[in-house]
């Protein structure tokens, strides 16, 4: 398997998470549904963001998850946009590059430099790119029904769109 038998999936999952991003409600960019809860900017933003694993992943072996890192920024649905698209733009070029001896390479994540997982790169990028997205795809959906905003259909209908 190399890259580019993951992209269909990737851009299946990339319009569906774009058309969610696109209702992003800035006029309530702070709201968070618990205190414990991301407000609905920083949830759209790591959303908008998690494309960019790709690379990480991809290109190398070791991730520190205590290393310095700085998220986007958007304050607008356009500029989150844009994070999205330039994300999803360098995710596409890594994955259709990406042999099959590369993609079965380990990839581990340390904290504190202790392992916290080692697993082959493709089981990555399907856990904790496109698994990570569809959960934060979700829960963003979630919030925009707390917030009386459309929710998009994506694996078929919402009670706003016909699938």
């Amino acid at each position: 398997m190399d890259g580019s038998m993951m992209l269909p999936e990737f851009e299946h999952e990339a319009a569906l998470t774009r058309r969610t991003l696109e209702r992003v409600p800035f006029d309530r960019a702070d709201w968070k549904p618990h205190e414990k809860s991301m407000s609905v900017k920083e949830l759209a933003v790591h959303l908008a963001d998690i494309p960019n694993w790709v690379d990480v992943t991809v290109n190398q072996d070791v991730f520190e998850m205590d290393g310095p890192y700085q998220p986007p920024q958007a304050e607008t649905v356009e500029q989150l946009l844009e994070v999205f698209d330039r994300s999803v733009a360098s995710a596409r070029e890594i994955l259709a590059g990406a042999d099959g001896p590369t993609l079965m390479g380990t990839w581990t994540m340390k904290q504190d430099g202790q392992e916290v997982l080692s697993m082959p790169k493709v089981a990555v990028l399907r856990g904790f790119v496109m698994n990570h997205t569809i959960h934060h795809r979700a829960q963003l959906g979630v919030y925009l029904r707390l917030l009386d905003r459309p929710v998009p259909a994506t694996y078929g209908p919402s009670a706003d769109e016909p699938g």
